[in-house]
């Protein structure tokens, strides 16, 4: 149970892009720390992340994994984020949350441009963090080599705090640059220095230690004194400037084999940010009142809802209501595992039982009074129509599809009014791969699934005039309606405008809105087999009998009208246009150029991305039916990282070559 004696609590995320080694990283550093008895892989699918059977089914973390460990007098509770661009709105809704972050990455040069939204993030909101360059007993290149060109995507100047000892498969161990301090990996204490090694050693120092007097005015004056700095100096500074978000330490090692871990924890401990600190930071001002932020929500099918939390200021306790919701519990997450305890206080992540009405990124406290920023939901970049099974499912889905939402604001859907398709839409294939997996596990409905329809219209293009007679004789009273119409093409955009020039009374008023229902119900589906638009219609003339005339009857004339005048009008097909603009690094601007054009888009121009170092934005006008999987092709051209962010923009007339084939697909 949590009580006033355990020691103070830190939280650090887990972050870096897919395959880079995070979940063998959090299970090496809780082997270490003593917190497993067994050490787990990905390989053996028995890690404390990656535990859903969706991470498992993929090798693949999907979603915030959290765990914790006592280490150094500090309880530190991680949190393992997926890197796959497609799950980047899970990375950013914890790491609001945490006082620090661990960035993964490989050494490899090639790839570093992967990390700019994830840098460009951290700084954003100001949250310190370290880079440990995993997998280094693979690396071709130079340490020093990656660092600085990681440094070209960080705003923040990176620090190494080791050195190398050895390369690639020959990697030994390292050197502590602060205490200048050779050692070997599973050898205890120091060992002899590498003299070969003192003059790369002393120019990585200088390089550690020129970055640390850009914001300590002694050190500066001690360096250019050539006086040797006071070790505690450093490592105050190291201290000072990480929770500053100043500098981005830089350690290595290998992750699966257990290199550069201890060091790391050891680092942790000394250079982590007092939770207080990052509760200032984020706007909670000091008290009492107990404060906490949703960094997640889980659902499970014999568990139920799960909101899992930071606590900023004061304590949680098991039963207490928050946001006018009591808590049903409170529990500790070690992956997949849960333990009750009765209190959580600052520094702590903890999940509350049953918090209905309590969504991912809310503040909550007491009163409800406070309330702390949260990260917007990414925009919507792939889509897939989606049909249940079973017929009879379908009265479940709704309720389903908004649970998924809690558990991932990434995730949108819409029964969209043209197609009448139920669509979800999501960050990528995998994303909504992972959210239809959980639809069949979690709730027991499966789906089926294509891509979605294009909202095509269409319209005309010359005026007519059309008569409508119907006339139906029963046994009994018979049906009359009589109708001259006039049918024209309007400006685009304008959508359907109806009047009437009845003159004497030869169409009665009573049997007007019958003949607005009859041209409007044929407009749901003109000629091509298309919603109408942009097209007014002016009942003229008429006739009516007294015994036999009604409104259906007259709706059942203008229909009649409508069909045989429409099909003289020229009718064309109409594709909607979005807006698009296409955020991507400058070195692939010219391809992404080529990339729209070839989509039959219009370039309307690009320019730098206001506060983006070297990036461009592209806005371009392109056909709906052109991006539906453009965020693919985007992502393979920018090594995953260009994005967009699309809005409908107009209709516009479909070529005459496509519209044929679009005519043939849908008759």
């Amino acid at each position: 149970m949590n009580d006033r004696r355990q020691p103070g609590s830190r939280s650090i995320a887990i972050v870096g892009p897919y395959l880079s080694g995070k979940t063998t990283l959090l299970e090496s550093l809780l082997s270490t720390a003593g917190a497993l008895s067994r050490k787990g892989s990905t390989a053996e699918k028995n890690t404390v992340g990656d535990s859903s059977p969706e991470a498992r089914d993929r090798a693949m973390t999907v979603e915030i994994n959290a765990a914790q460990v006592q280490y150094g007098g500090i309880l530190l509770n991680f949190l393992d984020c997926p890197g796959s661009v497609e799950f980047s709105q899970e990375a950013y809704s914890a790491l609001i949350g945490v006082d620090a972050a661990i960035v993964v990455c490989e050494p490899v040069v090639d790839r570093v441009l992967s990390l700019t939204p994830l840098f460009k993030f951290l700084d954003d909101w100001g949250i310190p963090h370290w880079v440990f360059l995993n997998k280094m007993d693979r690396a071709d290149v130079d340490f020093m080599q990656v660092l600085h060109a990681l440094a070209a995507v960080s705003s923040r100047p990176l620090v190494p705090q080791q050195f190398p000892i050895g390369r690639g498969e020959n990697l030994k161990g390292f050197i502590d640059l602060v205490t200048e301090e050779a050692f070997h990996y599973g050898v205890e204490g120091p060992v002899s220095f590498p003299e070969d090694l003192k003059a790369q050693e002393h120019d990585a120092r200088m390089e550690m230690l020129e970055a640390l007097a850009d914001f300590d005015d002694q050190l500066l004056e001690e360096l250019l004194e050539d006086v040797t700095p006071d070790r505690a100096r450093i490592e105050a500074d190291l201290k000072t400037d990480l929770g500053g978000d100043l500098i981005v330490p830089a350690f290595f090692g290998v992750a699966d084999r257990d290199f550069g871990i201890k060091p790391l924890l050891d680092a942790l401990v000394q250079e982590l940010p007092q939770a207080e600190s990052m509760a200032e930071r984020r706007g909670v001002k000091t008290g009492e009142e107990a404060i906490a932020q949703v960094l997640k929500t889980y659902y499970s099918p014999q568990g139920g809802k799960l909101s899992l939390v930071r606590v900023w200021q004061g304590e949680l306790t098991e039963g207490m209501t928050l946001n006018g919701v009591r808590v049903g519990g409170m529990y500790r997450l070690m992956g997949s595992q849960q333990q009750g305890v009765s209190r959580a206080r600052a520094g702590d992540l903890v999940a509350l039982g049953r918090m209905e009405g309590i969504n991912t990124g809310d503040t909550l406290s007491v009163n409800g009074a406070t309330v702390l920023l949260k990260p917007e939901p990414l925009p919507p970049v792939y889509a897939l129509a989606i049909v249940a099974e079973k017929r009879s499912d379908e009265v479940k889905l709704t309720q389903a599809l908004n649970k998924l939402l809690e558990e991932d604001p990434a995730l949108h859907w819409e029964n969209h009014g043209d197609t009448h398709e139920v669509i979800l839409w999501g960050q990528g294939e995998i994303h909504l791969q992972v959210a239809l997996d959980r639809l069949r596990r979690k709730y027991n409905l499966p789906m089926n699934t294509h891509l979605p329809q294009v909202p095509y219209k269409e319209t005309i293009r010359k005026s007519t005039q059309s008569h409508g007679r119907y006339k139906h004789q029963t046994g009994g009273h018979g049906q009359f309606g009589d109708v001259f119409l006039e049918i024209k093409p309007i400006d685009r955009g304008e959508g359907f405008h109806f009047d009437e020039k009845i003159v004497g009374g030869v169409v009665p008023k009573q049997y007007i809105p019958g003949v607005e229902s009859g041209v409007r119900e044929f407009l749901d589906h003109g000629p091509l087999g298309f919603p109408v638009v942009d097209v007014a219609v002016t009942l003229t003339n008429g006739s009516y009998h007294s015994v036999d005339s009604s409104e259906q009857a007259f709706k059942q004339a203008a229909r009649i009208a409508m069909q045989s005048g429409m099909d003289q009008c020229q009718p064309v097909l109409l594709e909607p246009i979005v807006r698009n603009t296409i955020s991507v690094p400058m070195e692939f601007t010219s391809k992404v150029l080529r990339l729209v054009t070839g989509r039959r888009g219009q370039i309307l121009g690009y320019d730098v991305k206001a506060d983006w170092s070297g990036w461009d934005e592209v806005e371009a006008l392109i056909p709906m039916a052109e991006i539906q999987d453009l965020i693919v092709e985007l992502r393979s051209l920018t090594m995953g990282v260009g994005s967009f962010q699309w809005e409908h923009h107009h209709l516009q007339e479909v070529p005459e070559k496509l519209a044929e084939q679009v005519r043939l697909v849908h008759s």
